[in-house]
């Protein structure tokens, strides 16, 4: 058995993978195919997704009985003392997040101390 999830993958990929699998939803695609047409779906897909990304899940020895394989995918299958888990990073750490939390005082704060709007903890402090 085999998952292949992608995401802002083109038609022409789609239409390829459903020659072998059955899309079950928009972009999860479920099979059984064989080793051999398995790994080279795998290398099409990493061929032909341009700008999205794709995560595959099939069957394998082993105790978890599956191995995850990813691409351009922000979670990544890591080894931990021999099982495989899905590291996922923190929010601050993708690709385009812009930060979370201005640091130092608020606007109405420095107004209260007779600051300039755009002082920042750690700037030195001006003077009257």
């Amino acid at each position: 058995m085999m998952v292949l999830v992608v995401t802002a993958a083109p038609s022409g990929l789609r239409g390829e993978l459903t020659r072998w699998l059955m899309e079950i939803d928009s972009g999860v695609f479920v099979g059984n195919p064989s080793q051999r047409i398995r790994e080279e779906l795998w290398q099409r897909v990493q061929e032909n997704i341009k700008e999205g990304r794709a995560l595959m899940v099939y069957r394998s020895q082993g105790e978890q009985r599956l191995t995850v394989l990813t691409h351009r995918h922000h979670w990544e299958p890591t080894d931990f003392d021999g099982l495989t888990l899905m590291k996922r990073p923190l929010p601050d750490d993708r690709p385009g997040n812009p930060p979370s939390r201005r640091t130092g005082w608020s606007a109405a704060r420095a107004r209260q101390r007779g600051l300039r709007p755009g002082w920042r903890r750690g700037d030195p402090e001006p003077r009257n």
